[in-house]
């Protein structure tokens, strides 16, 4: 659901710039179109020098059905095109790839190979993400029965899907067993198989220029330590209530008012300032250090390890944990070499929901706990000096006006930290959607020539700007996507290109290099 397009357009010769005594214009050659999207730093650049606003969707299917494919053809890809994706976090399932232990699943392969060739036809890129929730398929989807080691615990549910990773003793003690790599049937570890899955997939796209990295798993949950998490933001509420009121709630009190609807609602209302949230959510830190910094910084630099075996050329997309989506800052770090060096080629792939996330109040997402999430992610990526991918952000499943401005607030925090992101997540009913016609269908920097500044929709005035510090004698062009090239002010644009994606309205905004270089802008307004 975002929009962007790797239309990578260059000069005609490398003397042709825009100028007082040149007004030459670049024009679009298929054969210079970007090739690659890698690391340099804290950005994502492409195979031209430029720097990359990775801006796309999830896809994928969790139905074993299906297949854990989403069902579509080739069309699917050019729609996303048009509507300015560059890129797509495309699910991937363990359990449709190792049915069973150390036998992979080489039709499941092809289907996912078919899916990358269609995203490579319309120059869009591809991070596959090992997506997993509840841990396994038999609770909802990820890895197969044969590596869920939940001990004939029971699963229990809640008013929310998610409700079960603090409810379900089988869930918990699965992602227990996993992180302990206990051994299946077969006798060997579970977090074994998961990393030699891994090194197998590396292996099959290590020379594959559209497929970007690989990101190692979806929202890591610690297990049964993480039922202490309960307690721990009830008695953070309790104290907050207290400093905020001088009443004392017990703890039956404390679990009714978070049990009721109403009451829930209120109490929210409470935690919707920056200071009373960042009250509460931060003291889950040192539980969720905890978890971060031992098992899973070790299970992410096994899979590192195992990677760079096979491939030395494509990105890892390391998540922080579960409990990272909700703002609670992160305690992973940057995995290395064979020899101990950091690894450069690596992302900071956060994901960002404020807490009534897949309710029916998704709507009134308090603007202050997304910025705080929002600045929490951005903090952890300037530590780790990393770019910043956005996974997940959004699950907005309401067609009506009601969630435009949320949606508007997080598309901003976006634009404001330079973010890539991936909307959660395509459906074949978003482009229906409001909020998606209006806010997410937008203009914005796909390649810029040197380093971007800053880029801003205004969806009242419909305006775009974008400030940039172009590199002098580089000639590839900073190329911008445009929803609807005929909404430009053709007064605004006369020193530059544009070019239609076949078959649609959008297209892009292709701005030459100057014969200067150094700091630029650019001010569009929308018919």
């Amino acid at each position: 659901m975002i929009k962007f397009q790797k239309v990578f357009v260059l000069l005609l010769t490398a003397t042709v710039f825009l100028s007082c005594e040149n007004d030459k214009k670049p024009t679009v050659n298929d054969a210079i179109l970007p090739t690659t999207i890698t690391v340099k730093g804290d950005r994502f650049v492409d195979d031209l020098g430029r720097q990359v606003i990775l801006n796309g969707v999830n896809l994928g299917s969790k139905n074993k059905e299906e297949g854990y494919i989403f069902q579509s053809g080739p069309e699917l890809y050019a729609k996303l095109k048009k509507q300015g994706v560059n890129t797509i976090r495309f699910l991937i399932i363990w359990d449709g790839l190792e049915p069973e232990p150390g036998v992979y699943n080489e039709a499941y392969l092809k289907e996912i190979d078919q899916r990358i060739q269609w995203a490579a036809d319309n120059n869009i890129f591809v991070v596959l993400d090992m997506h997993q929730d509840l841990y396994s398929v038999k609770y909802s989807d990820g890895a197969p029965k044969w590596a869920t080691l939940d001990e004939g615990k029971l699963h229990t549910t809640g008013a929310i899907w998610s409700d079960a990773y603090l409810l379900s003793e089988a869930v918990q003690t699965s992602f227990d067993n996993f992180w302990l790599n206990k051994p299946a049937a077969d006798g060997v570890g579970i977090q074994d198989r998961y990393i030699a899955l891994w090194q197998h997939i590396a292996k099959r796209y290590a020379n594959n220029k559209t497929v970007i990295g690989y990101d190692i798993m979806n929202e890591p949950f610690p297990g049964s330590s993480g039922v202490q998490s309960t307690m721990i933001l009830l008695g953070a509420y309790g104290q907050l209530h207290y400093k905020l009121t001088g009443e004392v709630l017990t703890e039956e009190q404390l679990g009714a008012m978070w049990s009721d609807e109403e009451s829930r609602m209120q109490a929210l209302e409470v935690i919707s300032t920056t200071e009373n949230y960042d009250f509460v959510i931060s003291q889950l830190f040192d539980l969720v250090k905890e978890f971060e910094s031992t098992h899973l910084q070790a299970m992410y630099q096994k899979v590192s390890d195992a990677i760079r075996q096979v491939d030395t050329n494509h990105i890892l997309f390391l998540e922080h944990s579960y409990y990272g989506n909700t703002g609670v800052a992160s305690s992973i770090e940057r995995v290395t070499l064979a020899d101990g060096t950091p690894d450069p080629l690596v992302a900071y792939a956060a994901h960002g929901y404020d807490l009534v996330v897949d309710t029916k109040a998704a709507a009134l997402a308090a603007d202050a706990r997304v910025g705080y999430i929002f600045n929490q992610i951005k903090k952890k990526g300037e530590q780790l000096k990393m770019p910043v991918w956005v996974g997940e952000w959004g699950a907005y499943y309401d067609n009506s006006e009601t969630v435009i401005p949320t949606a508007i607030s997080s598309v901003g925090l976006i634009e404001d930290y330079l973010f890539g992101n991936a909307y959660w997540s395509y459906s074949n009913e978003l482009d229906t959607m409001e909020f998606f016609k209006k806010v997410l269908l937008r203009a914005y920097p796909a390649y810029t020539n040197g380093e971007l500044l800053s880029y801003h929709n205004d969806f009242e005035a419909n305006t775009f700007t974008m400030e940039w510090d172009e590199v002098k004698d580089h000639n590839s062009p900073t190329v911008v996507y445009i929803p609807n090239l005929s909404k430009l002010n053709k007064e605004e644009i006369k020193d530059f290109t544009t070019d239609e994606i076949k078959d649609s309205d959008a297209g892009y905004l292709i701005i030459p290099t100057s014969e200067m270089g150094g700091k630029r802008s650019l001010n569009l307004t929308f018919k």
